[in-house]
């Protein structure tokens, strides 16, 4: 349970990184607003607040037991960078290096950015190579829990539910994949293009715990994965969001996918985030 001091400190966390945000893509003139403003309480409140971090990369002595992060929707990097920044795995002035010739913080994340586990970009095979870390630490008797945060316009790939087959298959009680259910893809509407819904029966038919919340609300967030951890089965928390959350011309609006703000965007986003 979080304290009202622990809400208000997530709440401001939440805001300076959707500046962040705002600010990186603006500056790169190039990345993915709509969903990092939409995963950003689900990816504050994991960092800061439910995943055991090793900020000394080296030589920390409990490293190995530290929780894995997939960003399966690695489009979405700006916001998993800003975090990683805010949890102090590289100085928030590097922020401003997104996307530029030879930075560390490219458009979709690489494991030589410290904080990084793995590549991603490619849709629809972060819940699989989740599911490959699960097996790995259930292997090596690792207490270690891995998560898994995906966007809803890739689960019309196929690979996802192989991997959502194969979870439950080898007992992953240790695996939660978070779902950004922002019903928003670059081509517009999810349920337009190929319908997801009934979502949660069809997760749970492949034998997963399903728990469902306001991806905006950061108790119903922090609950739902602390109840993924001491879970039996592999969970799936869908966290219904709002595409570019915060900034009211963004908000449900395809068209802030992956675009740049013009200046007069610019002054107007970073205003209403003050």
């Amino acid at each position: 349970m979080l304290n009202d001091n622990e809400i208000k400190e997530i709440e401001k966390l939440c805001r300076q990184n959707r500046r962040n945000i705002i600010k990186m893509v603006n500056n790169a003139q190039s990345g993915h607003i709509g969903g990092s403003l939409s995963s950003t309480e689900i990816m504050t409140v994991l960092f800061h607040k439910c995943m055991k971090l090793a900020p000394k990369w080296k030589d920390d002595k409990n490293y190995e037991k530290r929780d894995r992060f997939v960003l399966s929707k690695g489009h979405s990097s700006p916001i998993y960078y800003s975090v990683l920044s805010q949890c102090g795995y590289f100085p928030e002035e590097e922020l401003m290096t997104f996307r530029l010739f030879g930075s560390r913080l490219q458009g979709h994340p690489v494991p030589f950015c410290p904080g990084v586990e793995v590549a991603t970009g490619s849709l629809g095979q972060g819940l699989s190579i989740a599911c490959g870390i699960a097996m790995g630490l259930k292997l090596d008797k690792n207490p270690a829990n891995v998560f898994v945060l995906l966007g809803d316009g890739e689960l019309q790939e196929g690979n996802v539910w192989e991997a959502f087959m194969q979870a439950p298959c080898r007992k992953l009680n240790n695996l939660i994949a978070i779902i950004d259910r922002n019903r928003l893809q670059i081509d517009g509407c999810t349920e337009n293009i190929k319908p997801l819904e009934p979502l949660d029966e069809k997760i749970k038919a492949f034998n997963w715990n399903v728990i469902e919340i306001d991806g905006h609300d950061i108790m119903q967030i922090y609950n739902a994965i602390e109840a993924a951890k001491n879970a039996d089965k592999p969970t799936a928390i869908i966290a219904n969001t709002i595409k570019g959350k915060g900034v009211s011309f963004m908000e449900n609006n395809a068209g802030w996918h992956g675009k740049a703000t013009k200046p007069e965007e610019f002054e107007k986003a970073m205003k209403e985030l003050e």
